[in-house]
């Protein structure tokens, strides 16, 4: 340490093991706490969870001080966020380190000893906002998000209000409310600055502003703005290399990636996708590895090959709901049993619509329901025994939830199916006053696929 400063300043890990096989354990565990700091700056997340969790194990042997239960706070804290990048929020670790972060915050409370950063015991409550997230129980999230929002208010300080509209932004969007959810990111996004807000990508896991943006780009394509969701998506991806940060590009590439697909850019999507997958695999984040995956199951589920769909979307869906999440999963059931259908085998297709649908309930994760409905409308019609009224009621269905969402692009998507029935039927007149409307209200992306279907199908209807 004293002879070769250089070294112990660039390689603490180096340091800490001479320390730990000396004995000298206060030294060896303020090393690895350095080194853990390190490789969380420099993303290399698998790494930090090692290090820190060791220089935690080596403190709980020392005499406990106010100076060693501050440090034990910081260390428990900052060891959540590459957890939750591994292993994920809903994970048994994730969870039992934010626990365990909140009963040291408890203790030294306490003792009359709060700690110096007051944003330590909002990160602990976002920890337990994010496991609702991540699995998703979309009751909880709401309470949990406006919770901390309210206590946020109450208190003032810029950076809780901007965490807790970003909470509440994303909690909406997963439940359904966009245009609850893009007011929420609008006023987050407006508290963002980068100098104060920027540094906090370490503590939270990814860059307020990257991850208010790409999330916001999702709420504005449902509700009918594919341009300016195309936009945010792009910048927030722009910001998250920028940075350098591995949650934010993380999560820039995992809601970009489905911003693209929902505009129908496949090739961006496939891009984006496989650089999710790369990066994920590096870093042995096995939600964002299969969520790659998984998207490129999408591109395939839509493009006609659905041979290639169901051997693809079968295993990454079996591998994102081992971490415990359910997010997307309902959406990622709906192409299976879509492609399921296209390969004449109903009872598969009936199962996993059916498992989409049940899931929507259960969690209230509502961000791809209106599209569900639509799509059990088609695999009914592409059933054995098509049955027309069946189908017209999970068109009805879809539309319904749509309206009720304000999520003009999925209407568009539910009133493209009804008016097809209905232009089968000998009803063309019917499905055009179905659709027409729908597609006037639209004022950008027209050069997007739905659109351009859109103005197709009213051509055929004229």
């Amino acid at each position: 340490e004293t002879q070769f400063p250089e070294i112990a300043e660039s390689q603490p890990e180096l340091v800490a093991r001479h320390y730990t096989e000396a004995g000298l354990i206060e030294k060896s565990a303020a090393f690895w706490a350095k080194a853990g700091r390190r490789s969380l700056e420099r993303s290399a997340l698998v790494e930090a969870i090692a290090q820190l969790n060791r220089a935690l194990d080596q403190m709980a042997t020392l005499t406990a001080t106010p100076a060693l239960r501050r440090e034990q706070i910081e260390l428990q804290v900052a060891v959540i966020t590459p957890l939750v990048h591994v292993k994920w929020y809903s994970s048994p670790e994730a969870k039992a380190a934010t626990e365990r972060a909140r009963v040291l915050i408890e203790q030294a409370e306490a003792l009359g000893e709060p700690p110096e950063n007051p944003l330590l015991l909002y990160l602990v409550l976002y920890g337990a906002w994010a496991a609702h997230a991540a699995a998703i129980n979309g009751g909880a999230l709401l309470a949990h998000a406006a919770d901390f929002l309210a206590l946020a208010e109450k208190q003032g300080a810029t950076t809780p209000l901007m965490m807790g509209h970003t909470m509440m932004g994303f909690s909406s969007v997963m439940t359904g409310r966009f245009a609850q959810a893009q007011r929420h990111y609008d006023h987050a996004i407006a508290l963002y600055d980068p100098a104060a807000h920027r540094p906090l990508a370490i503590l939270f896991g990814q860059d307020n502003r990257t991850a208010g943006l790409v999330v916001r780009s999702v709420a504005l394509w449902c509700l009918g703005y594919p341009e300016a969701a195309l936009a945010d998506a792009n910048l927030a991806l722009s910001f998250a290399r920028d940075m350098g940060d591995a949650g934010g590009l993380l999560l820039s590439l995992f809601f970009g990636a489905i911003t693209h697909f929902l505009c129908g850019r496949y090739a961006t999507t496939e891009t984006l996708a496989h650089e999710l997958y790369t990066f994920s695999d590096e870093q042995s984040a096995i939600l964002w590895k299969s969520s790659g995956q998984q998207y490129r199951g999408w591109i395939l589920a839509v493009t006609g090959k659905a041979s290639e769909a169901a051997q693809l979307l079968v295993p990454s869906l079996a591998a994102f709901h081992s971490t415990g999440s359910t997010g997307n999963r309902p959406f990622g059931l709906s192409l299976l049993a879509k492609s399921y259908a296209e390969l004449d085998q109903p009872d598969d297709a009936l199962r996993s619509i059916n498992e989409a649908k049940e899931l929507i309930e259960r969690t209230e994760d509502r961000l791809w329901e209106a599209n569900v409905h639509r799509i059990a409308g088609e695999i009914e019609l592409r059933s054995p025994q098509p049955d027309a009224v069946k189908a017209e009621a999970h068109f009805e269905r879809a539309l319904a939830v749509a309206r009720q969402q304000q999520a003009k692009s999925w209407e568009l998507r539910a009133a493209m199916s009804m008016a097809r029935l209905w232009r089968d039927q000998g009803k063309p007149q019917q499905a055009r006053e179905l659709l027409a409307p729908i597609y006037g209200w639209f004022t950008e992306g027209f050069d997007t696929r739905d659109l351009k279907k859109a103005k197709t199908l009213l051509d055929e209807l004229r």
